[in-house]
């Protein structure tokens, strides 16, 4: 269950992790070949959310958060330009699939640059992008330049959705489920704008 994490509640989970736990959540989704198993969305907006209770103050997590998907990443480029050949030429891996490598591969080609903010918002392929970024030898300014927008509209963005909103209602967490759904929906937007806008384009031509 998306509320769930290995069974947990999110908020049980969220709340026992403290600040180094969401940290290494966070950092490990974005920079690890393995961290597509964490659901990131999920757990920024709990954050946000439990920070709105007092469990959390609401400044050093926005820090913490933002911090830990930027530099997840960097790692994440730096695992691709150093080791991404050898990953990714391999037909079985054990944490990604070649079906997994594909689908990434496909989104990289098609949006490009844009891919490492898109791709926030995006399970599974927001793990795999910067790698992709990596491998793909995109200069590292350029790509810390857009490492920063998506870490600040992702890291920054969810965890205060979740705190404004439990401001502003309370017993908020009875109703996580629809309320994640939501998120994944709208965070899903302007991806599939994109997809919109290519398509109307290709008719005109």
């Amino acid at each position: 269950m998306i509320t769930d994490l290995f069974g947990i509640p999110l908020t049980d989970l969220v709340q026992a992790a403290g600040y180094l736990g969401i940290f290494a959540i966070i950092f490990s989704e974005t920079g690890m070949p393995f961290g597509f198993i964490f659901p990131g969305d999920s757990l920024l907006f709990v954050a946000g959310l439990l920070a709105s209770q007092g469990v959390f103050s609401i400044v050093p997590l926005l820090l913490l958060t933002t911090s830990a998907a930027i530099l997840g990443d960097s790692v994440g480029y730096a695992l691709g330009a150093y080791v991404g050949p050898k990953l990714f030429t391999r037909e079985k891996g054990f944490f990604f699939s070649q079906s997994m490598v594909r689908k990434t591969e496909a989104f990289y080609a098609r949006y490009g640059v844009r891919a490492i903010i898109l791709s926030r918002f995006v399970p599974t392929v927001r793990t795999f992008i910067p790698m992709f970024a990596g491998v793909g030898r995109m200069h590292y300014r350029t790509f810390l330049t857009y490492n920063i927008v998506g870490g600040l509209l992702w890291g920054t963005g969810v965890t205060y959705l979740g705190y404004a909103l439990g401001n502003v209602f309370p017993n908020l967490e009875h109703y996580l489920l629809p309320i994640i759904i939501g998120i994944i929906v709208a965070s899903a937007s302007p991806l599939a704008y994109e997809l919109w806008d290519a398509h109307r384009k290709r008719d005109r031509a």
